[in-house]
């Protein structure tokens, strides 16, 4: 498929069409020109998808901050580079909201990436089949991005709980220490899987765990019938992910915006 065929596509199923991202009790609703996540937290809150334009965008936008504050719930304006009004992102500063650093949407079909990487000698990857696995997925994520992970701990748990189908963890192992670990999680109905929190501990990065680990998933996505791999890429995994194959399409930059 070419660029604007892959981005129409994506736009139609991943965001205008979103399902809730999760297990639990997360909702997608089209509130008239906004399809949007409400979910109580941890879960992520937050607008997919939107149709504005000059004349309605800062309504829409007062709507959207009306909806979650009510709630008491801090939310996310994902807004991608094609998305209009042009100054979209503009708009949500002077209403309040913080840009994150932004990020690249790359999207890779399967049978055209480059999937001959292995994990380096001594390195082995398991998947994450219970509670413990969970915690190793969250102490790597810690590690390799200085956050809190407790809400990554419940969420793979929730997902375990729901069955297989909707994701899968990898912990990357050298001996019993967790060095890398990263998500696929699956969205029913489409073509695409996503790829998510690829996370190298300092001493373990350059060394080929990040590329191994996308081939990895991306035969694991292939087997559950899902062709066509989204990934937010920062700038570090960008280069990597094109080398493998993968398209930039546009930019996203998360809008955060805390009652």
């Amino acid at each position: 498929m070419d660029h604007a065929a892959l981005l129409a596509l994506f736009d139609r199923d991943l965001r205008e069409g979103a399902r809730p991202d999760g297990p639990g009790d997360a909702r997608v609703e089209r509130a008239g020109a906004v399809v949007r996540q409400t979910a109580c937290a941890p879960g992520w809150n937050g607008v997919l998808w939107s149709a504005l334009d000059e004349d309605t965008a800062d309504a829409a936008i007062a709507e959207q901050v009306g909806h979650y504050t009510a709630r008491g719930l801090e939310f996310e304006w994902k807004l991608y580079g094609h998305d209009r009004p042009a100054d979209l992102g503009r708009r949500l500063r002077a209403a309040g909201f913080t840009p994150e650093p932004p990020e690249t949407l790359m999207l890779g079909e399967v049978s055209r990436l480059a999937l001959d990487a292995e994990p380096p000698r001594g390195v082995r990857f398991v998947t994450v089949t219970d509670a413990h696995g969970a915690g190793l997925v969250a102490d790597v994520h810690e590690k390799a991005f200085g956050a809190d992970s407790s809400w990554l701990r419940r969420e793979l748990l929730a997902r375990l709980a729901a069955g297989p189908d909707g994701a899968v963890a990898v912990v990357a192992m050298a001996g019993d220490e967790p060095v890398s670990a990263a998500r696929l999680e699956l969205v029913p109905g489409t073509r695409f899987a996503g790829l998510w929190g690829g996370g190298t501990v300092a001493e373990w990065r350059g060394r080929g765990i990040y590329r191994a680990l996308v081939a990895h998933r991306a035969y694991a996505a292939a087997a559950r019938g899902h062709d066509i791999l989204r990934v937010d890429a920062s700038g570090r995994s960008r280069p990597v992910l094109e080398r493998m194959g993968f398209s930039p399409l546009t930019s996203t930059t998360p809008y955060v915006y805390t009652p």
